[in-house]
């Protein structure tokens, strides 16, 4: 707890089991409340390990992608009754020591939404970011600066942190299942006007850290494109389904399923 806010981590999750337990271990769990697991219906024993690390987790009963893992665990930390929740990745990529200064960020209102930038410094390409992952994240921030007028060093990165207002007011249901859904949530964030701060992240690529292919990566960059112009058109005034007044938010009554649930 950071000035009285619930914090929690949650960890979207897949085919984890050989560096969840490294991540899990350099979380200061003397400012997290909470650290709850979605298992997307992980080949290996992502789940296993989890439980034997006393990390409530919960399985999706077949493979339903990465926004819907995260869907699902903001749902989670809704319903654990979260006022900073922080979404780190469990591949060991993104050091988690920098969640106590991102929660910090938010809980004394200086921001509704932190993320761990790897693009600040020259982190990225040291911790062994492919050259054409680089230079493709460059060109994407620039255009996505340059369409929707923000100036964040990077809109990529899987370690974030949001207030609770930002997960209960956004219509997040309306997002995508897939990859985009990071940048979405992004660009609502941004169209709604709340505040976004940044902190320089080291970053580590190696061959257990999650990472999506070359064909998915354009794929990904596409839609980037995409949701940035479909802003700017929402800003003028068009009649942009993602943008509109009236979507779906979260539920957190939704159903999940718990494979393990920590006792308090």
């Amino acid at each position: 707890m950071i000035n009285n806010k619930k914090v929690v981590v949650i960890m979207p999750a897949y085919n984890a089991e050989k560096t969840l337990e490294k991540t899990y271990n350099e979380i200061y769990q003397n400012f997290v409340d909470e650290i709850i697991l979605v298992d997307d219906f992980s080949s290996d024993e992502t789940k296993e390990v989890a439980k034997r690390l006393n990390i409530t987790t919960i399985v999706h009963e077949k493979n339903k992608g990465y926004g819907a893992n995260q869907k699902s665990c903001y749902r989670a930390a809704l319903k654990a009754g979260a006022d900073i929740v922080i979404m780190l990745h469990p591949d060991y990529q993104y050091t988690p020591k920098l969640v106590p200064a991102m929660a910090s960020m938010m809980a004394f209102d200086e921001y509704d939404t932190v993320i761990a930038s790897r693009m600040l410094g020259n982190s990225a390409l040291k911790g062994g970011m492919p050259l054409y992952k680089y230079i493709s994240n460059r060109f994407l921030t620039e255009f996505e600066n340059l369409v929707i007028g923000e100036k964040l060093s990077e809109y990529h990165t899987g370690f974030r942190g949001f207030t609770r207002e930002i997960l209960e007011k956004l219509p997040l249901e309306d997002c995508s299942d897939d990859f985009i859904f990071d940048n979405e949530m992004l660009a609502l964030i941004l169209y709604n006007g709340f505040k976004i701060g940044e902190i320089s992240c080291p970053t580590k690529y190696f061959a257990e850290a999650s990472s999506i292919n070359f064909a998915r990566s354009c794929k990904y960059g596409l839609e980037v494109l995409k949701v940035s112009v479909l802003y700017r058109f929402a800003k003028m005034g068009l009649p942009i389904k993602l943008f509109n007044k009236g979507g779906q938010a979260l539920d957190a009554e939704k159903e999940l399923v718990y494979y393990f649930k920590k006792e308090n």
